[in-house]
């Protein structure tokens, strides 16, 4: 999605009239159905007037491309500035500018990461190279047609606050200033040559348009890159906080081999690449010879990666790398150098099959490595028994003598990167009161079925090309095919509808399973997989009463163990 887009003569009009502002915050409230806050407002009116005085430079020509706040498509990260036309050998091209109002910054010892002042205080956050750069190679990976029609895309970014170079273009970032000049307050005619050698001809085949409705490559699943990545490969590029926190970790890891023991706990909600980050870091590790693992409580993703890096080594060495929660009842101190807990909101106070063994996961696992991360959405919390909160790890972290940082991931690379899909979905379900009262203008395919036997038609044609959809529900049906395997387990016969639950053949590794497609997951075992459409049952469990959301744990099966407990807890 684009806010703006004209041409370079327009634009400099548009500044000159002093409406440049008012047009934009009139359009992200159009097309993105939010206000603008006035901080926003006063850097689009600070930043455009130096980008209007660059742009002033004969060389540029007047019907070269001016694109504000392009959407990257599959994330919720927008690109500042674009200019796009022809470079000197007529070759369609679209600069791409990332514009910061930072007066100083101080370098860091991490890859990309510098310090300066954001929100009121001094923060570490991405070099801006780093950040023009990831932009451009996001727009390539995802958008077939910038590939396709070969639009070149140049990055740079432009500080026209900062009065030195020293820090920011220190040789420590030469890797990334190389790839993405950074351009500085004085700067400014050197900016003005800079975008005048890549667009030397004017926007004839509206390269911008182009750009915007280009054919869309769905983002890659991380089971499937797995093997690629533990071979060495970069499969997945990690943009803003998903770098800071993945280079975060990397020094805390080496800091806690000769020092004090570490814990980084990093909040992210659903989509924000948690997971990416998490397995990045394994194999990141894990090729630094430091004996790391990557936990979970929930089996499933465990068991479908694993069964993605069946034949590229020894089965020994793949179950070492993926672990279950409790697998460190009885582990020595500081047997690990890392190990990286994912999804860890769904720890258990106690391990084993009858919550008998240990006395607590988060200690457990704490106390078993030098370094400790865990990822968490305590929105995500699934059963009575899931201990894991911010607070809780906080606790035993400070216990065990551990040095605690908190980081947040927020970028979106899921749902089509819309946070407005998630606004809505909270305020449908009542979970919290959001603007977004509708899905109006958010690219995502949500709809609603009132038979189950089209939903299930629905899925099965969504399926057909890369297996990725399947049909999921709450517990609220009992699995009676776990004995018997011919039984449905839900039934709706005024719809000719049955379905049994995933079988124990598939086990965990239903969500890739060839034939799966016909049966449905159950919502708590799929967290933590991936897939491109998910259709979902909703039982008796969950009913909307005179407009009201209202949950009934009485409506659940009798297996679900979720909920078990709740009756003498309700007495209690």
């Amino acid at each position: 999605m684009l806010v703006y887009t004209s041409t370079k003569q327009q634009f400099i009009d548009a500044v000159r009239e002093n409406a440049i502002s008012d047009i934009i915050e009139t359009e992200v409230f159009r097309r993105l159905n939010r206000n603008s806050p006035r901080s926003e407002v006063q850097s689009w009116e600070h930043s455009l007037r130096f980008m209007m005085s660059a742009l002033l430079d004969d060389d540029i020509p007047a019907s070269a491309g001016v694109a504000i706040e392009y959407n990257i498509p599959l994330t919720n990260r927008r690109v500042d500035f674009i200019l796009t036309g022809k470079n000197h050998q007529r070759s369609d091209a679209a600069v791409i500018v990332e514009l910061k109002q930072w007066e100083s910054v101080e370098v860091t010892n991490k890859d990309a990461i510098v310090r300066t002042r954001l929100g009121g205080g001094v923060r570490e956050t991405n070099h801006p190279s780093y950040q023009a750069w990831s932009y451009a190679a996001l727009i390539e990976d995802y958008n077939e047609t910038v590939r396709s029609e070969s639009i070149g895309l140049v990055p740079c970014a432009y500080l026209h606050n900062m009065k030195q170079s020293g820090a920011i273009n220190d040789p420590f970032y030469e890797h990334h200033t190389h790839r993405a000049p950074v351009f500085i307050s004085k700067d400014a005619k050197r900016l003005a040559r800079f975008l005048s050698q890549h667009i030397k001809y004017g926007d004839s085949d509206d390269i911008m348009y182009r750009i915007e409705h280009g054919v869309i490559k769905p983002s890659k699943n991380l089971a499937d890159a797995l093997a690629s990545m533990m071979a060495g490969n970069s499969e997945f590029l990690m943009i803003d906080d998903q770098k800071l926190v993945y280079e975060t970790a990397i020094d805390l890891a080496h800091r806690a081999a000769n020092g004090k023991k570490q814990c980084l706990i990093v909040k992210g909600g659903p989509g924000t690449g948690k997971s990416v980050v998490a397995i990045n870091l394994l194999v990141e590790l894990t090729n630094r010879e430091m004996m790391t693992q990557y936990v979970s409580r929930n089996s499933a993703p465990r068991e479908v990666f694993k069964k993605r890096l069946t034949g590229t080594r020894k089965k020994t060495h793949i179950d070492n790398l993926f672990k279950g929660s409790g697998s460190y009842v009885d582990t020595q101190t500081d047997t690990f150098h890392a190990l990286i807990i994912d999804e860890a909101h769904r720890l258990n106070e106690k391990s084993g099959m009858y919550q008998n063994l240990g006395e607590s996961q988060i200690n457990e696992i704490i106390a078993a490595s030098r370094l400790s991360v865990f990822f968490i959405d305590e929105a995500q919390r699934v059963t009575l028994k899931d201990v894991g909160t911010v607070e809780e790890i906080k606790r035993r972290a400070h216990e065990s003598g551990a040095e605690i940082q908190e980081l947040e991931l927020s970028s979106q690379f899921r749902c089509n990167g819309s946070d407005g899909y998630l606004a809505w979905l909270d305020h449908a379900l009542q979970v919290r009161t959001t603007a977004n009262t509708d899905l109006e203008g958010i690219d995502y395919d949500f709809q609603v079925f009132d038979d189950p036997s089209a939903l299930k038609a629905a899925i099965l044609d969504k399926n057909r090309k890369a297996n990725k959809a399947r049909m999921v529900a709450g517990y609220c049906w009992p699995w009676a095919s776990k004995k018997d395997k011919h039984a449905m387990d839900i039934v709706f016969p005024e719809h000719g509808f049955a379905a049994q639950w995933n079988l124990d053949d598939d086990g965990m590794l239903w969500a890739i399973a060839d034939t799966s497609v016909e049966q449905v997951g159950c919502i708590h075992t799929c967290q933590g997989l991936e897939f491109d459409y998910v259709g979902v049952i909703i039982g008796d469990d969950f009913v909307i009463r005179d407009g009201r959301v209202v949950t009934d744990a009485r409506e659940r099966a009798g297996q679900d163990r979720s909920v078990n407990g709740y009756k003498k807890m309700l007495k209690e």
